[in-house]
């Protein structure tokens, strides 16, 4: 009986350790697979980070190529913007400069006018005609170098053209 208790014994130690080892087997399995499943999520990880890595990258690569692209935009407005203040500013000094030689003439005309006048009533003012006229000549060239630079792009002579425009002077008045 003693060796029957033995045996039991015995038979149920070697189905305990039969059934451990089929339980290890069966938890060798299940890590096994776990790692190789592990393995799998870790490459795929790593590919999903150097996918993003590469859509960064192309990302980046990209915004600097339009800041640059809009950086030289922004220079060569910025530089056509300055050069029309540039013109601006030379065109309104050229027509300042232009209004006072117009006016500069209307000036000595009217007083070579009034020496006219003055000389037709009996005063002898022949030198001083002759000097007004030299001068409104002088003035009326710098008048006309100033239309010749603008290139018809002011409108002061050309439709204010009776203000500088010579007016043929009666014979009767220089005849004394």
């Amino acid at each position: 009986m003693e060796s029957l208790r033995w045996k039991e014994g015995m038979d149920r130690f070697a189905a305990k350790k039969e059934t451990a080892r089929a339980q290890l087997s069966s938890s060798k399995t299940q890590l096994q697979k776990m790692k190789e499943k592990g393995l799998v999520q870790a490459r795929r990880i790593e590919e999903i980070k150097a996918w993003l890595a590469s859509v960064l990258a192309k990302a980046e690569s990209n915004a600097e190529k339009e800041k640059a692209d809009a950086d030289a935009l922004v220079a060569v407005y910025r530089a056509d913007a300055e050069a029309a203040q540039v013109q601006a500013r030379e065109a309104v000094e050229s027509a300042d400069s232009q209004a006072h030689c117009v006016a500069k003439l209307a000036k000595c005309r009217s007083r070579r006018e009034t020496l006219e006048e003055i000389h037709a009533h009996g005063f002898d003012l022949a030198e001083e005609i002759k000097k007004a006229k030299e001068l409104e000549a002088d003035v009326e060239a710098l008048v006309s170098d100033g239309d010749d630079d603008d290139d018809g792009s002011k409108s002061g002579s050309k439709n204010g053209g009776e203000l500088i425009k010579k007016r043929p002077l009666p014979v009767e008045k220089f005849s004394s």
